[in-house]
């Protein structure tokens, strides 16, 4: 069931066109990564879905309610995580978070339960008599968090949640979110890829305005190529290999401890490698190694860039 949808979402800024009618839905439960370069509109996105913007064209529905026509009631449905969240830093951390219960309206009969959960939720419960201007930027990250949260939201929006924090923080708060995730739906934006290699099942990547992909890591990553590493004695390897139904390109790898490596390149969707195997078998060739080749967000998200097309 799908908790957000976004349908042909436009926004122009002047002349400038930040969103060009992009469209997709995210499913109850979901972590979804919403990645793309600098000025993308990844952040225009997320100000249109928390109601702080309102798109020029297209419509946004978070929880059921539209963003434009009711965004009262899409602020209470949602916790907003924004990349410079707001702190004032000559308030102790009880105080920070009893005022932002106070502007969420929770009740009285919620509140001390509420506010429990997200302190603990976030680690902060030693922290609660110190101004947040002498905490940590990583502990002043989980305040914010802990604001987001408060209200036990049913979607987060998370934008750049580890900026500027250490390796040690960027785990905690990796595996806070995923504890979140449990009762919550998260979109999370960074231009930390491995952050989303580790913590998303989905990416959403936006560039120019326009969603140049949109699935599962997994299916972002895969590949039809496969990598062979063949004893180095067999003969007439490439034109053997190159002769597979649905191969579309051999080339050779580095060697490797007396074996050859080959990258086999096949058609979308074919499954290469037990394909290769009854050839070797059938060659008495002597394998080392035999592997489907997955490719990197990271290299996904640069041919995006360097096609301009459309995944």
């Amino acid at each position: 069931m799908a908790i957000i949808k976004v349908n042909g979402l436009t926004k122009h800024y002047g002349p400038v066109t930040a969103l060009n009618g992009i469209s997709f839905e995210v499913n109850k439960g979901e972590i979804i990564g919403l990645l793309g370069p600098n000025g993308a509109g990844k952040t225009t996105t997320m100000k249109i879905l928390t109601g702080y913007l309102q798109p020029s064209d297209g419509s946004a529905e978070v929880a059921g309610h539209d963003v434009v026509e009711e965004p009262l009631a899409v602020q209470s449905a949602l916790g907003y995580l924004p990349e410079n969240a707001p702190l004032y830093l000559d308030m102790m951390v009880q105080e920070y978070l009893g005022m932002m219960a106070d502007l969420r309206h929770i009740p009285d009969a919620q509140r001390k339960h509420l506010l429990s959960e997200a302190i603990y939720s976030t680690g902060l419960e030693r922290h609660l008599t110190k101004p947040i201007g002498e905490l940590s930027k990583g502990y002043r990250q989980r305040v914010c968090l802990a604001q987001a949260i408060l209200h036990q939201p049913q979607v987060l929006i998370l934008d750049e949640p580890t900026n500027g924090l250490d390796p040690t923080q960027i785990l905690e708060i990796r595996g806070l979110i995923k504890r979140l995730a449990e009762s919550a739906t998260i979109i999370l934006s960074t231009h930390i890829l491995s952050e989303v290699e580790a913590t998303c099942g989905r990416a959403i990547i936006i560039m120019e305005g326009q969603i140049r992909a949109d699935a599962k890591l997994a299916e972002l990553t895969s590949t039809a190529d496969a990598v062979v590493a063949i004893n180095r004695e067999a003969v007439e390897v490439e034109g053997a290999l190159a002769k597979i139904e649905g191969v579309m390109k051999v080339e050779k790898a580095p060697d490797g401890n007396g074996y050859v490596r080959y990258r086999v390149t096949g058609a979308k969707d074919l499954d290469l490698c037990p394909r290769i195997y009854d050839l070797a078998r059938q060659s008495n060739w002597r394998l080392s190694e035999l592997r489907h080749e997955s490719k990197t967000l990271e290299s996904v998200f640069r041919d995006l860039a360097q096609k301009g097309g459309v995944a």
